[in-house]
């Protein structure tokens, strides 16, 4: 694994540490500067990190305290604080 891959995982811990601290702000500069690593280095995002971020507050999605998760019709629903909800299938 890549140094920049392991700070990127680093930076998804942080992140959801800091969500469950209650600090919004810092958990979005986590995961903006994860995202900003995986672009300059050409990396793909985990799929953990990229199933529990939100893509349009770019918080880290913790179920429980600003994500909802449910089953619908095959599906994954989760369901940020700010609206947004993704939609990933299950067998």
């Amino acid at each position: 694994m890549s140094i920049a891959a392991e700070r990127i995982e680093r930076l998804h811990d942080l992140a959801r540490e800091a969500v469950r601290q209650g600090c919004d702000d810092r958990a979005r500069r986590y995961v903006r500067r994860a995202r900003r690593l995986a672009e300059r280095n050409r990396l793909r995002l985990p799929r953990k990190f990229l199933r529990f971020t939100c893509d349009r507050c770019d918080v880290a999605l913790v179920p429980g305290t600003n994500a909802r998760v449910r089953l619908q019709d095959g599906h994954v629903v989760v369901t940020c604080d700010c609206g947004e909800h993704d939609r990933y299938p299950y067998e």
